[in-house]
């Protein structure tokens, strides 16, 4: 079964999902809604219905020192929403460095200016995923 992967943010949110076999993720795009959580709720939506995952894994904003800051609260407010309107269960995973990361690949490929603002969040959001589904796989 696929999981979908997110990586929520004030300006944009990425987005990730699957394979069929819940072995790797894929980017599939980032949405475009500043500070509006209901919005991005429904765009997200539109994508459980066309991938239909057994899981939503929401990238959870924590500080370096672990404790959870204004950037958590806003991320739980908007999985607040999206929980009230589906049934799929939504798992939060610690995403401390995935932007990190993002830019790090990003950089090696040189990807710059606007298509990088474009692509970030959701090289993050792929990220996110990857590092729950092999989790995932080191507990079988």
């Amino acid at each position: 079964m696929r999981i979908l992967g997110i990586d929520y943010g004030d300006a944009r949110t990425g987005i990730a999902v699957s394979d069929p076999m819940g072995w790797t993720a894929q980017g599939v795009l980032t949405i475009n809604e500043r500070n509006n959580p209901e919005k991005v709720s429904e765009k997200v939506l539109e994508l459980i219905k066309e991938y239909s995952p057994a899981e939503i894994v929401v990238g959870l904003p924590k500080n370096m020192d672990g404790t959870e800051g204004f950037r958590t609260d806003a991320t739980k407010k908007f999985a607040e929403i999206l929980k009230s309107k589906t049934k799929v269960p939504i798992i939060f995973w610690d995403e401390r460095l995935t932007t990190v990361a993002a830019a790090r690949t990003l950089n090696e490929t040189n990807v710059r200016g606007n298509k990088r603002k474009q692509v970030i969040d959701t090289v993050a959001a792929t990220y996110i995923l990857q590092g729950y589904l092999d989790k995932k796989a080191l507990k079988k």
